[in-house]
């Protein structure tokens, strides 16, 4: 299911705090949720993890979060959430691609937990697989609800409980975009894969969604066994959910309709009916009561998406119509119709040749030469194919696109650059505009005492808030900042930002992979045409 690092949120209203510790630390089925048991009926530890406490003062974190709820007052109600669950999950292709390890995902998790979760006592575990076996590392981070320490007012955070000791943490929809975007900011600084987790999906699949698919395929699976052996191929061998029937009947819909009203004809067929209300699609189908609205399929389902798809049919059919010729008759001459040219599958990975004369020499055998010379011909082929699908002429025209390739890679790592500068210069603007209002209390209690003395008390009663004060009000007169930004304003700003720089990020990642694609085959086809040089030099001199 997870490609690219994601964030997860779960919340729990389970009052047992070791279930989740006992989860990450031994095996569960991945359907059931309940721990796998061996022969002996006892739990089974998981291979690989990682696992640290913080916040807990040395105790173990179920009996440090139930000392702090009754110590509170919180928690002790049946339809109380009493803990938060954070998924981080990466890339599979970050750990032999960008290096990174249980070890450093855990240093990442514990960071990202302390920076955005202060207060509140937590489990930190990172597990080097996910249940689907795709190789994501992960990382969990459980914490109480309950926060056990005043903190500073973070970005997230729009109410002055959110900062209090005793209160609880509340993911809202605004929490969830800033982690995501901590998430993607993380990424970025590590040098990891990642996509823009902001502006949602193509196909959105939620997990009731996902597990529902993993059951009904395990079930069919279960169900094929006896066809398959005995040589019976089955019907079915991909299960469906009834959402992502839903998915497909709307694109064959799409692909065959020019109108609104085709399109809404088309799906009536399969008995979808489209309801339209206050610009927002949703889709009713023959076995349900209420309608799936646009937002729980995917952003290629919602009004916008749809009536773009069906613009640009209506503009495709109206050009076909006006393009097409009149046959010539028997006998006359004519434009014919041309084969639109075939692009050849671009073969992914060219590898660098193999200098054999410099390898034998170094003292490999005959086995390694046999073993080069072929490497070096399939090598070889392939140079040739990525040559010619690019379409060069020449060594001198390759050369000129490596030297594009590599100016254009540099010219969008100095937009990277400078994208990042500004995007810290609007964190540290943001760190300061929110010290600042947290000093707000301590700055108007200072205008409401009347006296000198009385003023002079005040301030050494609340000094460090002054301290504070006195520090943004500096740096806001140090970077000619007269009016402050709204807080939300300026985090829409920098979640802009950090959209943009991904955006930036695949491009640059991209374009990398082309230069080093264009060096492997300069460098490859250098290396033939020396090699080949000798053999011509002899040709010419038997010429004479």
């Amino acid at each position: 299911m997870t490609r690219l690092a994601t964030l997860k949120h779960i919340n729990s209203k389970n009052a047992d705090y070791g279930a989740a510790e006992q989860y990450l630390l031994f095996e569960h089925d991945e359907f059931t949720m309940k721990p796998v048991l061996d022969e002996t009926g006892r739990l089974i530890p998981r291979e690989d993890y990682r696992l640290s406490t913080l916040n807990c003062g040395g105790e173990d974190f179920a009996v440090a979060c139930m000392r702090a709820n009754l110590r509170y007052g919180k928690n002790q109600r049946r339809e109380d959430v009493k803990s938060h669950h954070y998924i981080i999950s990466f890339d599979p292709r970050d750990g032999p691609d960008n290096g990174l390890t249980v070890d450093r995902a855990q240093e990442l998790g514990e960071k990202f937990c302390a920076e955005h979760f202060p207060g509140h006592q937590a489990l930190v575990c990172t597990h080097p697989d996910g249940h689907n076996h795709s190789g994501n590392i992960h990382v969990h981070i459980v914490i109480n609800s309950l926060r056990i320490e005043e903190v500073p007012f973070l970005p997230y955070m729009d109410r002055p409980a959110d900062t209090k000791a005793g209160c609880k943490h509340r993911c809202t929809d605004a929490a969830m975009r800033y982690f995501k975007s901590e998430v993607m900011e993380m990424c970025h600084r590590e040098g990891l894969y990642q996509i823009d987790l902001l502006n949602g999906s193509k196909n959105r699949v939620t997990d009731r969604e996902y597990w529902a698919q993993k059951k009904g395929q395990a079930a069919l699976d279960k169900q094929n066994a006896p066809m398959i052996a005995g040589g019976i191929t089955p019907r079915q061998t991909k299960f469906e959910t009834n959402k992502e029937k839903l998915r497909q009947t709307i694109r064959a819909a799409l692909s065959a309709a020019a109108s609104f009203e085709d399109f809404s004809s088309l799906l009536l067929r399969e008995g979808v009916t489209v309801k339209e209300s206050r610009g927002r699609l949703s889709y009713l189908t023959p076995d349900r009561t209420k309608p799936i609205t646009a937002r729980k399929l995917g952003d290629d389902f919602d009004r916008a998406a749809v009536l773009a798809v069906l613009e640009q049919s209506a503009a495709r059919a109206a050009e076909k119509a006006a393009a097409i010729p009149e046959y010539p008759r028997h006998g006359e001459t004519g434009i014919q119709p041309t084969k639109a040219p075939q692009t050849t599958t671009k073969q992914d990975g060219v590898q660098r040749l193999v200098d054999i004369e410099q390898k034998m020499a170094e003292g490999k055998g005959r086995g390694y030469e046999r073993w080069a010379t072929m490497y070096n011909l399939k090598q070889m082929a392939a140079t040739l194919n990525v040559y010619q699908e690019y379409g060069f002429t020449s060594p001198e025209q390759l050369e000129a696109a490596v030297d594009t390739a590599y100016q254009e890679m540099r010219q969008t790592s100095g937009k990277l650059k400078t994208l990042e500068t500004e995007l810290q210069g609007k964190k540290e603007l943001q760190q300061q505009v929110l010290a600042y209002a947290k000093t707000k209390p301590a700055r108007d209690g200072l205008r409401a005492q009347k006296s000198e003395k009385a003023r002079a008390a005040y301030r050494q009663a609340n000094e460090s808030d002054f301290i504070i004060a006195e520090a943004a009000a500096r740096y806001f007169k140090a970077h000619g900042i007269t009016k402050l930004p709204a807080r939300k304003a300026l985090q829409v700003e920098i979640e802009q930002l950090i959209s943009e720089k991904d955006g930036l990020y695949n491009t640059y990642h991209e374009q990398k992979q082309r230069f080093k694609e264009l060096q492997t085959v300069k460098r490859n086809i250098d290396q033939i045409l020396r090699r080949e040089e000798p053999h011509r030099r002899k040709e010419q001199s038997h010429e004479r």
